[in-house]
């Protein structure tokens, strides 16, 4: 993984943003660019590509886990939801990531976003139940990768061996993570290439048995899961927000942050539509065998075996991709975030290999525990949590786009206040539903981890206060946000 860069000018307490603000306090102001960490000064950025197939594992890893669309409300519902959703939920979100990322530009990402416009009691809630969504989602990756491995070894597929596997491969991939991915930008694209190939190669062999009457067979509004369904949808199609997270090691954000969501929003939405399309019209449609890991299932019958162990080998490597990739994003944030203030300052610690150690066992230790928990149980969880953080960033984006219109917005979303409000209402609207749909131990579990976040705040405060752990000096925000108007600063 590549180092976190410092955003921070630590000496003279001033906020380094990496765009090269002017900040400072009083009437002193002076011009500062980014800054970076000793160990991160011989570290290379991340440009387009690699930042998009990064971007890519953050968001999706490939078709893998789509399946339980079609059993929930069969095919064209299954395509008409990964066609049309984006443009209600993943472009806003897209959105956002990149007004605000090319904004604050460093590692602490939604967090800062949120403390800039809500205060940092609310940054500090928005990076627990960030992370904490992030830890969950993390726990399917090892499911979803013994889901498609079970047809080949059933062994995995329930017991004791399945849980010793989940736990031996959350440790292997937590040591990876450890060990840094100084070349994560081409492991990324060359394990996303690995993992769609397959379904190139089912396309092409799936055209002589295409009958596209089968994508409207089945469909009936009276015989939908809207919760698996929904649920489906929204956990496959959101994350895009991650990124945030390492925009600190992303080279010349401005351009690329928003360049790199926008290709990664084409190819991720290409990777779902397109296997759904030849899995439900080359095979005849049995909605019941449609859950996750059913298309090594297809692969069989369109391609013969050969197919099929391709489609588990790409299923294993981008699973390893995405729980890599978001582990990375969810152990930068707890640096970032105590880099702050926020956390102890043990949680800056770093690893030989230049990795946030602390961080990395949070996480581990957060995804063995959420082991227990069944893929759609875990899919359900995570979205509330995650739905909640979203809101707060909504408001945060609108708030900003009030409160400090003349702050320096390398890349603007067009629309100004009242285009932002218009596009965060239909995901907004969304997030209501997806919530609505809830079961009551997925609620009672989310308010939970919630109140555990409103009671932590306060108490790391009081340790602070008392001096029972120590803490990081919180860097000053940027200057707008403490009521300088930076834009008549810019020369």
């Amino acid at each position: 993984m590549k180092l976190r860069t410092t955003a921070y000018n630590r000496q003279q307490g001033f906020s380094a943003m990496a765009m090269g603000e002017f900040t400072g306090t009083g009437s002193e102001y002076v011009t500062v660019g980014e800054v970076p960490s000793p160990r991160a000064n011989h570290m290379r950025k991340l440009s387009v590509l690699p930042l998009v197939f990064l971007i890519f594992y953050e968001v999706s890893g490939g078709p893998f886990g789509v399946e339980d669309t079609v059993k929930a409300a069969g095919p064209l519902l299954a395509l008409l939801g990964f066609f049309v959703f984006p443009f209600i939920w993943s472009v806003p979100e897209a959105l956002i990531t990149a007004e605000m990322g090319t904004m604050f530009p460093e590692n602490s990402g939604y967090v800062v976003w949120v403390s800039s416009a809500l205060g940092p009691f609310w940054g500090f809630q928005q990076g627990w139940m960030k992370w904490l969504s992030g830890v969950i989602d993390n726990a399917l990756y090892p499911v979803l990768f013994l889901d498609y491995l079970k047809s080949a070894v059933p062994a995995v597929g329930g017991g004791l061996p399945r849980v010793f596997a989940t736990w031996g491969l959350t440790i292997v991939l937590t040591y990876l993570n450890y060990r840094g991915l100084t070349i994560v930008g081409l492991v990324a694209v060359c394990l996303g290439i690995f993992s769609l190939l397959p379904f190139v190669f089912m396309g092409f062999l799936s055209i002589p048995d295409m009958k596209p009457e089968r994508w409207f067979v089945e469909t009936n509004l009276n015989d939908v899961d809207w919760n698996l369904y929904l649920n489906t949808l929204f956990w496959n199609l959101n994350y895009w927000d991650s990124i945030s997270t390492l925009a600190g090691e992303v080279e010349n954000p401005k351009k690329n942050l928003p360049k790199g969501l926008f290709y990664a929003l084409i190819l991720v939405v290409v990777a779902y539509f397109f296997p759904l399309l030849i899995g439900t019209g080359a095979v005849p449609v049995q909605r019941e065998l449609w859950t996750d890991g059913y298309f090594s299932e297809i692969a069989m019958i369109i391609g013969g075996v050969w197919l099929r162990w391709w489609l588990q080998a790409a299923a294993a490597m981008s699973n390893m991709g995405m729980f890599v990739a978001e582990m990375s994003s969810d152990s930068y944030q707890l640096l970032g975030m105590a880099e702050r203030g926020m956390l102890p300052e043990f949680f800056t610690k770093r690893s030989r290999h230049g990795t946030p150690l602390i961080g990395i066992l949070f996480s581990a230790s957060g995804v063995i525990l959420l082991s227990w928990l069944s893929f759609q149980e875990i899919v359900a969880a995570e979205n509330f949590l995650y739905c909640i953080g979203m809101i707060l960033e909504f408001i945060a984006f609108i708030l900003l786009k009030i409160k400090h219109p003349n702050a320096p917005r390398p890349y603007k979303v067009p629309g100004g206040t009242a285009g932002a409000i218009i596009m965060c209402i239909p995901p907004t609207i969304l997030i209501c539903v997806v919530l609505a749909f809830s079961s009551l131990k997925v609620f009672l579990i989310s308010i939970v981890a919630m109140a555990i976040g409103i009671v932590m705040q306060p108490c790391l405060k009081f340790m602070e206060k008392k001096r029972w752990m120590k803490f990081s000096h919180s860097p000053e925000l940027p200057d707008f946000v403490n009521g300088e108007d930076t834009q008549s600063l810019v020369q």
